[in-house]
């Protein structure tokens, strides 16, 4: 599959539980995944560590969504390795002025420091990818998202592949499957990513809180 991908046909792919992924920045083909192992992030068990705790509540960070959107896509390709090539990148932008792509900012002043991003349909966010060049700020990022999430009505949050890092931080792993059903379920819903407001660190925690007790 070479470039010729449309955002269109993106959305389709992602609809049906595939994705497209390069194997080098450089390398113009784009191929299409469907693991039979699928990684997912529960948006009622997302763990929050002491340290990440602290982290939060002495936040002198701030956290922003859909301000740097380019600028969190090329952050997350700028790594020795990485999937996001040219194509990826165009068609992720695409998808953002489509409204189907989103992204949340950590920021220390003026400097980006932290982010995720990923595309939202129906009520399922699938997370793309995440950077950080500050000790944790990804992972503030990745909570603020899960409360996002949560609160804008999203009941599923894929993360393609499960990693060691994301089931520490609550992430699971499911059968393709499994996955599909749960896909299904999620895009006969809706959900807008856009709609709450982000909280401040106290009430981020709280409802953190709130949602590991009743899971």
């Amino acid at each position: 599959m070479r470039a010729a991908l449309t955002p269109e046909l993106m959305l389709q792919a992602y609809a049906a539980g595939i994705f497209p992924m390069a194997t080098a920045r450089d390398d113009p083909v784009l191929h299409w995944i469907d693991p039979p192992q699928r990684g997912i992030l529960p948006l009622d068990g997302f763990r929050i560590s002491r340290s990440l705790r602290r982290r939060i509540l002495r936040m002198d960070w701030a956290a922003t969504v859909d301000t740097a959107f380019a600028e969190v896509v090329q952050r997350c390709a700028d790594r020795p390795e990485t999937w996001i090539n040219r194509p990826i990148f165009e068609l992720s932008c695409a998808l953002h002025r489509m409204g189907f792509a989103h992204s949340l900012e950590v920021r220390e002043g003026r400097e980006l420091i932290g982010g995720v991003y990923g595309m939202a349909l129906g009520a399922a966010f699938f997370a793309e990818s995440m950077f950080s060049c500050r000790t944790d700020a990804s992972k503030v990022a990745l909570a603020f998202l899960v409360d996002r999430l949560r609160e804008a009505g999203f009941v599923l949050c894929d993360t393609q592949f499960p990693t060691a890092h994301l089931a520490s931080l609550g992430g699971i792993t499911i059968s393709r499957a499994a996955y599909r059903r749960r896909l299904a379920a999620a895009l006969a819903e809706r959900a807008d990513f856009a709609a709450p407001a982000l909280p401040d660190p106290q009430t981020l925690l709280q409802r953190m809180s709130q949602t590991s007790k009743r899971g």
